[in-house]
């Protein structure tokens, strides 16, 4: 009976590792498309967005520092959202032109990836274009906290009451 249970163990170690093993082949930071695919991204993103949100279906498209990432994202429930909104100040910030949970018009942009200030934790911001400002693509969290600032700000940034769980799962 030991060595049927060892058996057992030892082929779900081996399953493990090599699943382990196939997932580090591939560099996941390493561009692969260049940051002019905007509309593809957004396509397949509306097309992710269209069935479940777990897993790769919950990837999206998401600009740092004028680079397109692959971010997976899933929204916390209402009450843990405030939780987390009241609690934790350590949260990162993701700038959406509508609700994350909706097609967007633009791809978002995040303030921080594995290795500069990173919290899977995410506060969506909305940005809204104020009157006589032409929509755009914004492609870093500067960019958009520049156009907010000033004594005639571009666009305005929304607090939002909800927060996300991503992760940043490699370059588009």
């Amino acid at each position: 009976m030991s060595s049927t249970w060892s058996s057992v163990v030892a082929r779900a170690t081996l399953i493990a590792l090599s699943a382990l093993w196939t997932a580090c082949q591939s560099d996941p930071m390493a561009p692969k498309v260049p940051a002019s695919a905007t509309t593809a991204a957004l396509k397949s993103a509306s097309a992710s967005a269209a069935g479940n949100v777990n897993g790769a279906a919950g990837q999206r498209p998401a600009y740092y520092d004028g680079v397109l990432f692959t971010v997976n994202m899933k929204e916390l429930p209402e009450d843990a959202s405030a939780a987390v909104i009241a609690n934790n100040e350590s949260m990162n910030q993701i700038y959406a032109s509508n609700d994350l949970d909706d097609e967007q018009d633009f791809i978002s942009v995040i303030d921080a990836i594995q290795g500069d200030g990173f919290n899977p934790l995410w506060h969506q911001n909305l940005i809204v274009f104020n009157q006589g400002f032409t929509p755009h693509q914004f492609t870093s969290d500067e960019e958009v906290l520049a156009a907010a600032a000033g004594p005639n700000p571009e666009i305005t940034i929304v607090s939002t009451d909800e927060v996300y769980r991503c992760s940043v799962v490699g370059h588009k």
